[in-house]
């Protein structure tokens, strides 16, 4: 193994408890209430979600993963050789080694994680399935400007890997800003590669986000239990309930946590009041055609070079360059 595997870069950008209790004071008093998803993201949070890909009404992980064994090899073949790739939101990295064990002379793996714990992990893991690659962890918020470590040596090109749906959880705005902020960290001969969530039926999306055995629902609500162990908040957690419902005009999962009564909770020194039913919105999760996300990518001065499909047409892969780029 290449590195040691505690050697975690830090970029110094988790939030302090009082930019912590800014953040969800001001989020709570707005009209609708609302709390940035990466709350959802402590130690336990992190296990959950991997949970919530184990599903089965969670056909996310499947159909990626598929797509990954299906392509992982032409979507290689496409990076080239001797890239940095530079994960975002890395998690537990179960996908990359599908992607990773295609890969020519690839310089460093440099895995973006918020969570120090699940980050800890992937590093052991990789190292010993793939002892001759530099890895560079990094923990931090990859929606923020990222000092990247330097590499072992110069790479051909750097590329963003991005698996999963998380662009969906940013809205329009958001998610140009983001593409935009990945344009500029990839470099000129750089690359973006991926994951997108694609339409389809509504029972199937929203069974996704709802599953049988509540884990995305106990997901959902240690975002509360967290608040109460962070900023010494009081949150109830029975006088909240999970709730995801697919927005079909806006093409969208909205997931919120509900008030089941009208209650108080303290925040800090002063208190929040929330009416009977009333919401605070946590996540949205977007759905695209390929048309629809070809747009979006071109608002961030991006083109779509390569697209890759699971067997069942319900997940997609993108590989996006600069605006005007041609293929190498």
């Amino acid at each position: 193994m290449n590195i040691r595997a505690l050697d975690l870069h830090d970029d110094g950008r988790n939030p302090p408890a009082s930019a912590l209790l800014e953040t969800v004071r001001r989020g709570l008093r707005a009209q609708p209430k609302r709390l940035p998803s990466w709350l959802f993201y402590d130690a336990h949070g992190s296990a959950l979600f991997e949970r919530i890909c184990e599903q089965p009404e969670y056909y996310l992980t499947r159909c990626e993963t598929a797509l990954m064994q299906a392509h992982a090899g032409s979507i290689a073949d496409t990076l080239g050789v001797e890239v940095r790739l530079v994960e975002y939101g890395s998690g537990s990295a179960t996908k990359t080694p599908l992607l990773l064990e295609h890969m020519s002379a690839p310089v460093s793996y440099v895995p973006v994680e918020i969570s120090a714990e699940p980050l800890q992990e992937s590093v052991q893991r990789l190292g010993l399935r793939f002892p001759q690659l530099p890895v560079q962890p990094l923990c931090g918020d990859f929606t923020r400007p990222l000092r990247l470590p330097i590499p072992p040596r110069a790479p051909r090109r750097t590329v963003i890997y991005f698996p999963g749906s998380t662009i969906g959880n940013f809205d329009t705005r958001d998610a140009v800003a983001l593409l935009r902020k990945m344009r500029g960290e990839m470099g000129e001969n750089g690359g973006i590669l991926i994951g997108v969530d694609l339409k389809k039926d509504t029972a199937t999306i929203e069974a996704a986000y709802n599953d049988a055995a509540g884990v995305t629902a106990e997901f959902t609500l240690n975002m509360l239990t967290r608040l109460n162990r962070e900023l010494g908040c009081d949150f109830d957690l029975d006088g909240f309930r999970h709730r995801a419902h697919y927005n079909a005009l806006g093409g969208r999962i909205e997931t919120s946590l509900v008030s089941q009564r009208a209650q108080k909770v303290r925040m800090g020194r002063s208190q929040v009041a929330f009416g009977e039913d009333e919401a605070i919105r946590v996540e949205i999760s977007c759905k695209y055609s390929l048309e629809d996300f070809a747009a979006l990518a071109g608002k961030a001065g991006l083109d779509v070079l390569r697209v890759w499909l699971d067997p069942r047409q319900m997940f997609s892969v993108q590989y996006l360059v600069r605006a005007g780029s041609v293929a190498r």
